[in-house]
């Protein structure tokens, strides 16, 4: 039976060198963090496990990218 992981999805920890992020998966093998200021970063549990520490931070918004409404360009007139 697997052991229950290290930190739920979700979870927001503190890298010593990478700073703050949010665990997008873990297992008994790796770990997928999301970090703030280095994007997503792969780490094999075991190793990793002893440089994280839990961080009670409220999870950062979204950035969502703004889209711009095309305009229609004026039809052009033929009088």
């Amino acid at each position: 039976m697997a052991s229950k992981p290290a930190f739920a999805q979700g979870a927001q920890v503190e890298h010593q060198k990478f700073g703050l992020g949010t665990v997008l998966s873990c297992n008994d093998d790796y770990i997928v963090i999301k970090f703030d200021d280095h994007g997503e970063k792969k780490f094999v549990t075991s190793i990793v496990l002893p440089s994280l520490k839990k961080s009670d931070r409220q999870p950062p918004v979204e950035k969502r990218r703004a889209t711009r409404k095309k305009t229609a360009a004026p039809a052009a007139s033929g009088d």
